[in-house]
């Protein structure tokens, strides 16, 4: 957070199941598991960290009743409809019950695009979420809104 007296960190987030995380994890360009290997033995160096010149956007898919409760069991289909390239589909509140993934949490899914552009990115993402179904499903049609706005 910006202050008037400069930046103030709020909180710190970094559980890989997070979605800030599930936009920010496809941009690394490089191996995460040599890059946290570096970090434990105390061996990173800047030049072993590189990134895409890219953007991404990750929107979750939440089941029914998100946040005060959640539903389980709904049939999720269309996750094979997803674009190959560039959209990673992130199981968070899934399971698999006779052969098929079916709600288990609040947060189901993070459809999370990547683009050469923040808008692209975004269009992206919502275009694949559009793909996957499930009773119930809840999907904020604002992400991304913001970031757009400041380009403008």
């Amino acid at each position: 957070m910006i202050t008037a007296d400069g930046p103030k960190v709020v909180e710190f987030n970094c559980r890989f199941g997070d979605p800030e995380t599930q936009a920010v994890l496809p941009l690394l360009d490089g191996d995460l598991a040599q890059i946290m290997y570096a970090c434990a033995k105390g061996t990173l160096t800047a030049d072993m960290v590189h990134w895409k010149d890219a953007a991404s956007c990750c929107v979750i898919m939440a089941s029914a009743g998100y946040p005060a409760s959640s539903h389980k069991g709904d049939v999720i289909s269309g996750l094979d409809a997803v674009d190959k390239e560039d959209v990673m589909v992130f199981h968070s509140g899934t399971a698999k019950k006779d052969g098929q993934y079916v709600t288990n949490g609040g947060r189901v899914l993070g459809v999370t695009a990547v683009a050469g552009d923040l808008k692209s990115a975004i269009e992206k993402a919502y275009a694949n979420v559009k793909r996957i179904h499930f009773d119930g499903q809840q999907v904020r049609s604002d992400i991304g809104a913001k970031g757009l706005k400041h380009l403008k």
